[in-house]
Order: structure tokens, then sequence, then C-alpha cells
């Protein structure tokens, strides 16, 4: 189903986003939050890698690699392998993301998993992972046959659209937690830091918008990008 659209414009204004989240969210981090750590006293350091790696590695990478069809004037090999890729560094990342909100937890005598960011969380990575290996395993290596790829396709882009947006949401919802903590310890809810949250949630937002349309825009009628061969 397409849009009526050309997707590539679409495409440029998703990267453009993505950039801007990435950027947004280490600005956060580093000028407001103190910057990142795996190792220090300040545990707070330590929880810093977390919501850079869940928008920087899951969101961001997942974003593209959903794109990466529509995005790149490549052959139709090399844009599997760079989606297959974009995929698994997204996964991998966000699997470190989540480990950190844990090893932060664990280190400064916080429960895990009491919020339904956290349970949410979960059930994301889980649900990305099971459609990375569904993908690797029908689409790459070993491969399904043609009938099981030509069935599984329209499945697999949906279910992946469905769990990046689900990311997107949970995301989003962790801004809103991590915020609403912050400014019941005193963080002014009307200052630059609440405000420069605020708008990166809504990029982040905005990324997601752009990469489901670029997804369900129009390619070029002789490409043949999204055959199940």
């Amino acid at each position: 189903m397409g849009l009526g659209i050309p997707a590539f414009p679409l495409t440029i204004v998703t990267h453009v986003l993505g950039v801007v989240a990435t950027v947004l969210v280490l600005v956060w981090l580093v000028s407001f939050r103190g910057g990142l750590a795996w190792e220090d006293e300040n545990k707070q350091l330590i929880f810093n890698i977390h919501p850079f790696l869940i928008v920087f590695g899951l969101i961001v990478h997942g974003g593209e690699a959903i794109i990466s069809y529509k995005a790149l004037p490549l052959k139709k090999e090399v844009k599997k392998v760079v989606h297959l890729g974009l995929h698994g560094a997204a996964l991998s990342l966000g699997i470190i993301g989540i480990y950190t909100a844990f090893k932060f937890h664990n280190e400064s005598g916080i429960a895990n998993l009491y919020s339904l960011h956290s349970w949410l969380g979960i059930g994301v990575i889980v649900l990305y992972g099971i459609q990375w290996i569904y993908g690797f395993v029908i689409f790459f290596y070993p491969g399904g046959t043609p009938d099981i790829r030509r069935f599984s396709l329209p499945w697999h882009a949906l279910f992946g659209l469905f769990v990046f947006v689900l990311a997107v949401g949970t995301a989003t919802l962790g801004f809103l937690e991590k915020l609403t903590f912050l400014e019941n310890t005193g963080l002014d809810k009307y200052g630059s830091e609440a405000l420069l949250v605020n708008f990166t949630a809504i990029i982040t937002i905005l990324f997601g918008v752009f990469v489901v349309l670029s997804a369900l825009a129009d390619t070029p009628a002789a490409a043949d990008d999204y055959e199940a061969i």
C-alpha cells in the first residue's frame, strides 16, 4: 500500500530528525546530567547511557534500517545486508541500553521492573529480537522457500513497524518518567532542562512518524526492493 507520494523526500526528513534527536539527547545528558560513564561513584552517569543507547541505538538505527530500502540508491542485495546490519546494531545497542538501566538500579539499590515503562521496554527488546532472528533465518540465511518468503514478507514488514512504533512509545514514556522524577526532586517544571527533555521526546516521536510515512510511501515503479526472492 502506497501513500501516493514519493518516499525519498520523506527519508531525507527522517535522516535529519534522527540526527537532531541524537544531538538533543546528548546535549541533555552531557550539559544537564553530567555526562555518561560505565563505572562511576555517581551512579546517575551510568544511567545516562540508557537513554542515549535507546534513542541513538534502538530507535534511530532501527528507523534507518526500516527505511533503508526506500532511502539508499543501491542494489537490492546490498540493501538487504544494510537492513539486516542496522537492525542487528539497533538490537545490540538496545540490549546494552537496557542492561545499563538494570546496572544503575542494582548499584543504587533500586528495584527493577516496577514501572510500565520497564515492562514495555522488556517486551520491545524481546519482540525486536524475535523479529530479527526470524528475518535472518527466512530472508538471509539459510533462507526460506520462495513461497514462505512471499507469505512472510508483508507480515514481517507489518510486525516490524508495530515493534518500532511500540519502541518509540516506550521511549516517550521513559522521557516522561525521568522528567517526572526530576521535577519531583526540585527541577523547575518550566526550566531549560524540562523544555529540552520534552522537545527531545517530540523530535523522537516525529522521527518515528516519518519512518512510518517513509515505509508506506511509494517507490519508483521499476524498483524490486520488496520482492520476496
